[in-house]
This record gives C-alpha cells, sequence and structure tokens, in this order.
C-alpha cells in the first residue's frame, strides 16, 4: 500500500514508480508504443525535463534541413563533387551538435565531465565548414549570396550548446571571432554591402536566439530537478518528524510506567526475601500497571496507524494527477461520518488509489462518496478506465493478498462489504458499503464485543494464574 501524504507525493510524482513492481514495468515495455505508457506515466517535472531535452535534441534536425537541403539544392553542375565533400562535413556539424547537446547538458545539470573533446571538435568542424563554403566561393563554385546563408546557419547552431560547457561571455566571444573571420573573408571575396550587413545582423540575433534558447532551458531543467530534490527531502524529514513524534509518544506513555514497574519490582523482591505479605500487593500493583501501560500503548498505536478520510482523498488527487491521470472527487459529506468509519473508507480510497497507480493504465479516474438519508449506509466508489489484463491484476494481485482481502476484514467488522467490478470499454470500479451505524455485537473500534471480551478474560485469566503461582 502507498501512503498518501507528502512522502507518497513526492514518491509517484517523481515518476519513479518504485511501488509499480514488475508487473507494471513489463506492461509499459511491451509492444511498439511502450515508451508513450512510460512518458504518460511519469510525473509532471519528469515530462518537463523529457520535453525540454529532445526540443533541444531536435534543433540538430533543424540544422539537417536547412544545411542538407541547402546542399543538396547545388550539387548539380561540374561542382557536384565539392558539394558532396561539402554535405558530408555539414553532416558531422550535426551529429556533432547533436553529441554536444545531450553531453553539455549533463555537464550544466551536474551528473558528467565537462565534454572537452566535442567541444574542441564541433568548434572545429564549424570553423572547417565555414572556410570550406569560402574556398568554393573563391573557385567559383558559389556565388557570394548563396555562400552566406550557410555561414549564418552555421554560427546560429555553434552558438546553441556552447553555453552548455562554457560561459556566457567566453561562447559569445568564440562565436564574435568567427563571425568577423567570416565577414572579412566575405568582404575580401567581393561581397556587397548589403550581404556584409545582412550576415552581421543574422549572425548576431540568430547567434544569440539560439544561445539563450539553450541557455535557458538548462538552468529550468536545473531548477526543476532541484526542486524536485527539495519535495522529495521535505517528504524524508516530514517521515522523520512522524517516526519521532510516534517515539515520543510512546516513551511517554511507557518511559515512566516501565520505571515505576523496575522499582516496585525490586521492592518486593526485597520484601519477598524478609517474608513480608505485602510483596504479594506491590507484584499486584506491577500487573494493574503493565496492564495498564498495554492498553495505553494500543490506544497510541491505534490512533498512529488511522487514515484522515479528507487527506486521503486530497492526496489520492495530487498523486494521481501528478501521475498524468485525470482525478475528480465527488464528495457529498464526508466530515459528517464517524471517526472509525472514515479511518476505514481512508484505507479504501488508498488502497484504490494504489491500484490504479500500479495495476492500471489509466486516463482518469472518479472517486465518488454518497452518504445514504439518516443512518442508510455510506458509499465509496473507486472507478477507472485502466482495468488491467485479468481481474487478479486489476484488484491489485491475488484475493488472498494483502490488499483488498485486508480492505474487506477490516470492512467486515463495521458491518461493510467490498466489492470489484470489471464493466465495458475497460473501466473497473471498486464500490466500499458501509453502514453508519455499525451492527449489534461489533463495536467503534472494529472488533466484535465477544473480541474483546475474549481478550479481557485472557488477561483475567493470566491474572488468575499470576495469583495462583504467587500462592
Amino acid at each position: 500500500m502507498v501512503p498518501l501524504g507528502a512522502a507518497a507525493l513526492s514518491g509517484e510524482a517523481g515518476g519513479s514508480r518504485r511501488e509499480a513492481g514488475t508487473t507494471v514495468t513489463v506492461e509499459a515495455g511491451s509492444g511498439a508504443l511502450g515508451w508513450v505508457r512510460r512518458v504518460r506515466r511519469s510525473s509532471g517535472p519528469v515530462r518537463f525535463q523529457q520535453y525540454t531535452r529532445y526540443t533541444l535534441y531536435s534543433f540538430a534536425f533543424f540544422e539537417g534541413v536547412t544545411l542538407l537541403g541547402w546542399t543538396v539544392a547545388r550539387t548539380a553542375g561540374p561542382a557536384a563533387w565539392a558539394m558532396a565533400v561539402l554535405g558530408v562535413l555539414f553532416a558531422a556539424h550535426i551529429g556533432c551538435q547533436l553529441l554536444l547537446s545531450r553531453t553539455g547538458l549533463r555537464y550544466y545539470l551536474g551528473t558528467a565531465e565537462r565534454p572537452v573533446r566535442p567541444t574542441v571538435a564541433y568548434v572545429a568542424l564549424t570553423a572547417a565548414g565555414i572556410a570550406a563554403v569560402f574556398a568554393l566561393t573563391g573557385a567559383g563554385e558559389l556565388s557570394t549570396p548563396d555562400a552566406l546563408p550557410a555561414v549564418v546557419w552555421l554560427l546560429m547552431f555553434l552558438a546553441g550548446p556552447l553555453p552548455l560547457v562554457l560561459s556566457p561571455g567566453r561562447s559569445a566571444g568564440l562565436v564574435a571571432v568567427l563571425l568577423a573571420a567570416s565577414v572579412t573573408a566575405a568582404w575580401a571575396l567581393g561581397a556587397p554591402t548589403r550581404g556584409l550587413v545582412a550576415t552581421v545582423v543574422g549572425g548576431v540575433l540568430g547567434s544569440v536566439l539560439f544561445g539563450v534558447s539553450y541557455r535557458c532551458s538548462a538552468w529550468t531543467m536545473r531548477v526543476v530537478s532541484e526542486l524536485e530534490a527539495a519535495r522529495e527531502t521535505q517528504a524524508r524529514l516530514a517521515v522523520a518528524e512522524e517516526r519521532l513524534r510516534f517515539g515520543r509518544d510512546l516513551h511517554d506513555v511507557l518511559g515512566r510506567n516501565l520505571s515505576v514497574i523496575a522499582l516496585k519490582s525490586e521492592l518486593a523482591v526485597q520484601l519477598a526475601r524478609r517474608g513480608a505479605a505485602s510483596a504479594v500487593d506491590q507484584m499486584t500493583e506491577v500487573q494493574r500497571i503493565a496492564r495498564e501501560s498495554q492498553r495505553e500503548m494500543r490506544e497510541v498505536v491505534r490512533g498512529y496507524r488511522e487514515a484522515d478520510l479528507h487527506t486521503e482523498l486530497v492526496g489520492a488527487r495530487g498523486v494521481l494527477r501528478a501521475a498524468g491521470i485525470d482525478c475528480r472527487i465527488e464528495d457529498s459529506g464526508s466530515g459528517e461520518l464517524p471517526e472509525a468509519l472514515q479511518s476505514a473508507l481512508g484505507w479504501v480510497v488508498r488502497e484504490g488509489t494504489t491500484n490504479v497507480l500500479r495495476h492500471a493504465d489509466a486516463r482518469w479516474c472518479v472517486i465518488r462518496l454518497r452518504t445514504g438519508p439518516g443512518d442508510g449506509p455510506v458509499e465509496l466508489a473507486v472507478e477507472n478506465d485502466g482495468a488491467g489484463p485479468s481481474p487478479a491484476a486489476a484488484e491489485g494481485g491475488s484475493e488472498g493478498g494483502s490488499g483488498l482481502a485486508g480492505l474487506r476484514e477490516r470492512l467486515a467488522a463495521l458491518g461493510g462489504t467490498l466489492t470489484g467490478e470489471r464493466h465495458g470499454g475497460g473501466t473497473f470500479l471498486l464500490t466500499a458499503r458501509v453502514p453508519v451505524r455499525p451492527p449489534a455485537g461489533r463495536t467503534a473500534a472494529g472488533g466484535t464485543d465477544g473480541e474483546e471480551a475474549g481478550e479481557n478474560a485472557g488477561e483475567d485469566t493470566a491474572e488468575d494464574r499470576g495469583e495462583d503461582g504467587t500462592r
């Protein structure tokens, strides 16, 4: 079962689905569209990371369309061999840009070393491409108006990945040097003034646009990663704080009583050695304190394990939406239900949400809570459109598992029932019906009068045995 508190929001929202198990992993990765299911099931931060990353990678595709398309359009004529060589050079430049975008992102996010060799190779290929274009222009194979757009494109795509591995100042300086060299070479080849101005303006604007886009996208990815890490830390701190609170409660309940038990036991030993009849009274008091400590400890543990219905509903909606599942809550009076009934239904919401995350490929989920008139039964339904390949998988495992089987036992103690039904269209409906007032013979805590009587009878019997042993 996945708790729907802060820790669950962190675990499920992170997209890893650590609780998902082998079944979901196999289903998500099966088929040609398995990666689509994995992306759709991932959390918001993971989706944002993937979207930004592949958007930056797609610039290599745009470079291929522009540069290779420009090269293919000029392969006719006697300069076909030269353009073919230039196309190979451009293809290497595109591949190096994709590699530098990938390794540069990892370096900027702090998960890899600085990619020195890809950076040097990318700059060298850019300079070689510009030199080859001007060489063909000088040889008369290309006209100056045809050569300048390719030079501008090379400088634009160069300015993209560079800020990921170098500082913005160094990246701008490197691009400015190559731009100045290109303008000088074009001027020496007799390029018109209008073409030189267009080259400078296009090179500057394109370089700034690509450089800022890459740098800002990577910075946003890093901020999102830091926020996700902070949220996970906050969840772990919340769990640690809850453990400390539970430890303090147990210490407050048992600490003093155990000290009294130890002192009275030592006193009883001393009195027994002296043959004093009051030793029996001291041991009787020890039994009373031990029994009281046991009762108080059970109350602490019972309160710790209770689930709050409103908290579970809010947590379920947050977890499912973080997993990419549209969740709608229809609550018609949960705050007016008895505490024991709210706790039982809270466990139903928790287990139903866990099953949707682990065993369903759902797009939407509806949680409906309906209260009957007067003391009529309360109905809680969890419905989703991602029923698994089998009823057992859809219900969270086998019938004998600790998920729904444990819920049935918990609801049966309150006179309630739990059913799971598969409907047409791949929907699955989990329904819990519990009366507001437990039937006769059942207590509000979920146990029967007979069970409590048996427990008390067992304690009385133990007390009788202890007194008989003393005698």
